[in-house]
This record gives C-alpha cells, sequence and structure tokens, in this order.
C-alpha cells in the first residue's frame, strides 16, 4: 500500500508500490528494508528520466511475515491507531529537522526560514522526495523505513497528507476513525475537517483496518 502527495503524485503512485513488490518474491525477510529502500530509489530514477520538474512526496506500508514496514520520503505520515491511541509511525521529513539541516549543510545546500516555513536553498518546504531534480544533490529520496510487529492491538492505519496533518493531529485523526467505523466516510470526514479548518492544500487519506491482517 503506498500513498502520495504533491505535484506528480500520480507517476508515483503507479510505480512505487510496483518497485517494491517485484522483488519481494526472491528477498529474505532481513533484507525486506533494502528491498523497500531499492524500491524508492528506483521510482526516483525512473522519476527523474522523464525529465519533468517537480516531484512527490510518498509513505508506504508492507505487510509480511507478522511485521509491518512503513517508509517515507518528505511530510506523508502514517499513524498507528493501538488501543485507540495514536502513535506516529513516520518523522516528517523537513528542513527544520535539526539532522535533515545539518545532512543539507553538510553537502553544500542551506536552509533558509521564509515566512515561518523553513526551505531547502530558500525553495522547497521538505527536505527529502521523488523528482525535484533541481535540488536532487540536497533533496534525496532514501526513505526512512521502520519495522514492528504486527499483534492484536494494532486496530488500524491512517495514512495521509500534510493537508490532513497540518489541521489535524494524530489522536483526533485516530477518535474519528473509531468513532466512525467506516473506513471511507471517516476519510471523507478527516478531509471536511481539515478544509473547514481552513486547508487550501490537496488532501490525501487512506485507512487500513489491520485487524483482518492480523486474523491471517
Amino acid at each position: 500500500m503506498a500513498m502520495v502527495a504533491v505535484l506528480h503524485a500520480d507517476y508515483v503512485a503507479d510505480n512505487l508500490g510496483k518497485n517494491i513488490v517485484k522483488s519481494l518474491g526472491k528477498t529474505e525477510e532481513d533484507q525486506l528494508e533494502a528491498t523497500i529502500r531499492r524500491g524508492y530509489l528506483l521510482t526516483d530514477e525512473e522519476f527523474l528520466s522523464q525529465g519533468v520538474s517537480g516531484g512527490a512526496c510518498a509513505a508506504s506500508v508492507l505487510l509480511k511475515g507478522g511485521e509491518v514496514h512503513v517508509a517515507n520520503v518528505g511530510d506523508c505520515r502514517v499513524v498507528l491507531s493501538r488501543k485507540g491511541v495514536a502513535y506516529a509511525l513516520t518523522n516528517d521529513h523537513r528542513p527544520s529537522r535539526e539532522d535533515e539541516r545539518l545532512r543539507i549543510e553538510n553537502s553544500g545546500g542551506y536552509v533558509h526560514c521564509r515566512n515561518g516555513v523553513w526551505r531547502v536553498n530558500g525553495s522547497l518546504a521538505v527536505s527529502r522526495a521523488i523528482g525535484d531534480l533541481h535540488l536532487k544533490q540536497w533533496v534525496i529520496s532514501e526513505p526512512e523505513i521502520k519495522k514492528l510487529p504486527l499483534t492484536s492491538d494494532c486496530e488500524f492505519l491512517i495514512m495521509a497528507s500534510d493537508g490532513l496533518w497540518d489541521k489535524v493531529n494524530d489522536q483526533e485523526a485516530v477518535d474519528v476513525v473509531l468513532r466512525d467505523k467506516n473506513s471511507i466516510e471517516s476519510c471523507r470526514k478527516l478531509v471536511d475537517i481539515s478544509s473547514n479548518r481552513g486547508n487550501i492544500d490537496d488532501i490525501t487519506v487512506m485507512v487500513i483496518n489491520l485487524q483482518k491482517f492480523v486474523a491471517n
């Protein structure tokens, strides 16, 4: 499962999952992280070969061997509900993160705050993404990957773009899904909440029920 946000999202949505999955059959369990990483880097390479400008943030979830493997570049976020409590499984890649700022500066770039938003070379507000050729030396497509066991208290995941998270916090989003008990309706309500609070960015939201995977 993969979701993406920002410009050229369709290309990444169509190819990221395929690039991760196509080599899974011949992958040992301890090589899954390397396989996911290759999927992101290959998607970035293919995207850049199109010769187009712009880029996309992305997050993905791989359920295999009783474990959840979560990866991301940029500010798409994956949140787990465990016994009704929200746990962010990803860490947004923004130039304001000290480790990201240092990485960018050590490779010859800089971060600058404009109108309250930190940007890479005064331009992009995320520090990792697929695409963005003109900033590729600093805006890398290397994902951060987290692995955790899939246990019976893992209820669902919310995957969403920053269009949601800029206006709705993690626990509030989990509470909405818990109240509704209908994934599609919950997604609609979360989009409406963010829009009603003044969001004008694109919003992508996905809810994944983990209980059926636990049962299997």
